[in-house]
């Protein structure tokens, strides 16, 4: 172990051979300064390491925060003013929906700070600073001890390294593994959580294109909301009250009106979500040909039967909106990367890379390693697929089954502590309720239910099944129809209909625990879930910590093994700086997308009254006129979206898209379909990343919502006519109060050289 941690130590101050592709990676970005600056600066970029990251000034990482803990955000004003996905501020924009007031449809522009809309349980989050902590977290642990003894160990640790941060009064501690276990960093961090609704176009701009262009490139989606970070005195983090101020930033990005062009730098900031770079070729090889198709067709099956409801129904489409999107995007994902694994040859590399490990150090024991993955691999790949089916059936898209977890948790408070933590868990429940059936058709759930349980038995072995699936009545061995077990569940279950559910809820803890247990969703839950745990989440979870610990071990011999690479810790939900270039891609053969689309493409794409290609009579009447304003390229087109080679995934939904100079230019929301699989296999080839540019975020706010006030806080800027700038009148170009007080010097410092 002292090994491995003074190899990661040692590459601050190595001169590294690139890893595999320039650019690729989610970098940490205080390490910034000693492993990528120098590329970065080859690659175009104008800035220092420290101009990213610094816990001295402020730098680009004080206007970068976690959005609700599962996207990212920026700030773009002194006043505290977020720009995130549309897709990102999704459920709180549907919360504050109606068929009557239809803020999905229609949009929502606040005109004062007062229309503003709170979202109780929306964070934001910043960094203030992060520590490597690996020493502290790893000492007294060696390379000979059991993986109870080693983790032991490090518990006792890391809770004296919590203990030794003095914190402020609004400051929490995060800390996290790294490289699966060889190394640990503490985030320090900051939270406010009164973050409100500013503005969002309508569903039209915001999700244009919806599931058909979900993934897809070329693409035409002004995917951008708008909040604003409120803050108590002090300008501290504080609950809500209408006596809040907006936040006051240590620093915001200004916004280029210069656009992009190919090959121009650009870097992502945010909170990526999870990746898996360094699985072994059995690994990629079980996700490819067992994992990925089963999850595909389940949710197949289910959004089939959700969109007939959805195209019948526009109360339906509205209410089922946001969980429609949540599932088809992931499907739709898992689709891709199969194709883009194939195309890349994933499974090819990956042997390829496995036998240079081995050649390259005789004396280290990754062939015993990779020989005990095939094992481990072989071994829980039919519980894995077992736990897919239980999670995608009996958790995600079975709604019911779903919200039944809760009422488990629920009888389960008033079983082990009593009547008084059970009515807090109740009061804590009403929110998730209340959401619950805002947006429910039991109805439609009881179709699911039905398709999904068919498939589960189907699929599975006989003893992955709860009882009531295994029942005769329901299946035998030439047919399977849960239809008459679903019409039992549904028709006399109570929480099949909100006003049933809260009358039991509002019984005196005894008698609605009592109810509760004799519910049938009630009991097919326990049922289920009991199976689950004693035949599926046992075997897996010890599987599953053989190949932990495997992992671990496998990165360690991979960095001991190349101590002149860089190897970047795969994304496990903390600030990441990823940077790449503008760059279009063959997706097949003969064929290329140039990396800019325009409004023009939209109109293309053009088909009245369709949910997912409409577009309003507003944004015609601009297009027809060409009323662009200062939002239009050097070809007279409003450019609407471009992509680029940076390394992102989910959780950089909302990540801004950064130039050479620390301007924001557009906004992170999607991927290409063809290289989805980044997330398991990097290919420079065909791994896209989609941004909004930020020129159609500014034409939609300012030309199309009239919402000039918020132009009016934002900072615009000219980079690049800043650079070439040739003499004093061009000065008119850009506001001065807009201009940065060094650019203002560098204009100075150019006239005079023109007048001599």
């Amino acid at each position: 172990m002292t090994t491995l941690r003074s190899t990661l130590f040692s590459a601050l101050f190595t001169c590294f051979t690139v890893m595999a592709f320039a650019g690729e990676g989610m970098w940490l970005p205080q390490l910034l300064k000693a492993l990528n600056e120098g590329e970065m600066q080859t690659m175009g970029m104008k800035m220092t390491a420290e101009d990213i990251y610094s816990i001295n000034q402020s730098s680009l990482k004080d206007a970068i925060v976690h959005f609700g803990g599962f996207c990212t955000s920026e700030l773009i004003s002194d006043q505290g003013l977020l720009l995130t996905n549309h897709h990102c501020g999704y459920g709180q924009i549907q919360s504050h929906s109606s068929v009557d007031n239809n803020l999905l449809k229609n949009g929502f522009w606040a005109a004062t700070k007062n229309d503003e809309l709170s979202n109780p349980g929306l964070f934001a989050r910043f960094i203030d600073r992060i520590d490597d902590v690996s020493d502290k977290a790893l000492a007294g642990v060696a390379d000979n001890m059991s993986d109870s003894e080693r983790q032991s160990i490090i518990d006792k640790n890391l809770e004296g390294i919590k203990g030794s941060y003095t914190l402020g009064d609004f400051q929490d501690l995060q800390i996290r593994p790294f490289y699966h276990g060889n190394q640990y960093f503490a985030f320090v961090t900051t939270t406010y959580n009164d973050v409100r609704l500013v503005g969002a176009p309508p569903e039209s701009i915001g999700k244009f294109g919806s599931d058909t262009d979900n993934w897809v490139f070329p693409r035409h989606t002004g995917d951008f909301a708008l909040f604003r970070i409120y803050a108590g005195p002090n300008n501290e983090p504080a609950e809500y009250s209408e006596n809040n101020k907006p936040y006051v930033p240590k620093h915001f990005l200004p916004i280029s009106l210069d656009g992009v062009a190919e090959n121009d730098f650009t870097l992502v900031f945010g909170f990526p979500g999870r990746t898996n770079q360094y699985l072994p070729g059995v690994a990629v090889k079980q996700t490819m040909d067992v994992l990925n198709p089963a999850k595909i067709n389940i949710r197949d099956t289910a959004l089939k039967i959700i969109d007939q409801y959805m195209r019948a129904d526009e109360a339906v489409r509205i209410q089922y909106a946001s969980k429609f999107a949540r599932v088809a995007n992931y499907w739709k994902k898992w689709i891709g990367e199969n194709q883009g694994l194939k195309t890349t040859n994933a499974l090819g590399r990956k042997q390829k890379f496995e036998d240079k490990l081995v050649r390259a150090n005789a004396d280290s024991n990754a062939a015993s390693i990779l020989k005990d993955f095939d094992s481990a691999y072989g071994s829980i790949e039919e519980s894995a697929l077992a736990r897919d089916y239980y999670q995608e059936v009996a958790i995600r898209n079975i709604e019911l089954l779903n919200m039944q977890r809760y009422i488990r948790a629920l009888v389960k408070r008033y079983d082990n502590n009593g009547e008084e933590e059970y009515n807090a868990y109740k009061q804590r429940l009403s929110g998730f309720l209340d959401n619950f059936y805002k947006n429910y058709r039991p109805n439609i759930d009881q179709e699911v239910f039905v398709a999904l349980t068919q498939l589960y038995a189907e699929k599975l072995d006989k003893k992955y099944l709860p009882k009531s699936l295994n029942d005769s009545k329901y299946s035998t061995k030439s047919k399977t129809d849960y239809s008459d077990l679903a019409r039992l569940v549904y028709e006399n279950s109570v929480f099949t209909d909100k006003e049933k559910a809260m009358k039991v809820l509002a019984m005196n803890a005894a008698e609605a625990v009592a109810k509760i247990k004799t519910d049938p969703a009630y009991l097919l839950g326990v049922e289920w879930e009991k199976t689950y745990n004693e035949k599926i989440s046992g075997p897996y979870n010890g599987q599953k910590s053989i190949i932990d610990s495997l992992q671990r071990i496998y990165m360690q011999s991979i960095i001991e093994t190349f101590p002149n690479q860089r190897f970047y810790p795969d994304a496990n939900s903390t600030m990441r700086v990823t940077y790449g270039q503008v760059k279009g891609y063959n997706p097949k053969d003969a064929v290329y997308y140039t990396p800019v689309t325009y409004l023009d493409g939209v109109m293309e794409k053009y088909v009245p009254g369709d949910y997912e290609f409409d577009v309003t009579p507003k944004l015609l009447e601009l297009y027809e006129n060409k009323d662009y304003g200062q939002y239009a390229d050097t070809n007279g087109k409003v450019p609407v979206c471009f992509i680029g080679t940076n390394h992102t995934t989910g959780g950089n939904s909302g990540s801004p898209a950064i130039d050479a100079y620390g301007n924001l230019v557009g906004l992170n929301f999607d991927r290409v379909w063809e290289g989805t699989m980044s997330d398991i296999n990097y290919d420079p080839s065909i791994c896209r990343n989609i941004m909004v540019d930020a020129r159609y975020i500014l034409f939609i706010v300012d030309k199309y919502a009239g919402a000039t006030h918020l132009i009016d806080e934002m900072k615009l800027v000219h980079p690049k006519k800043d650079i070439d700038w040739q003499g004093v009148d061009e000065v008119e170009q850009v506001k001065p109060e807009k201009l940065s007080r060094k650019m203002k010097r560098k204009m100075r410092r150019e006239a005079k050289k023109n007048k001599k």
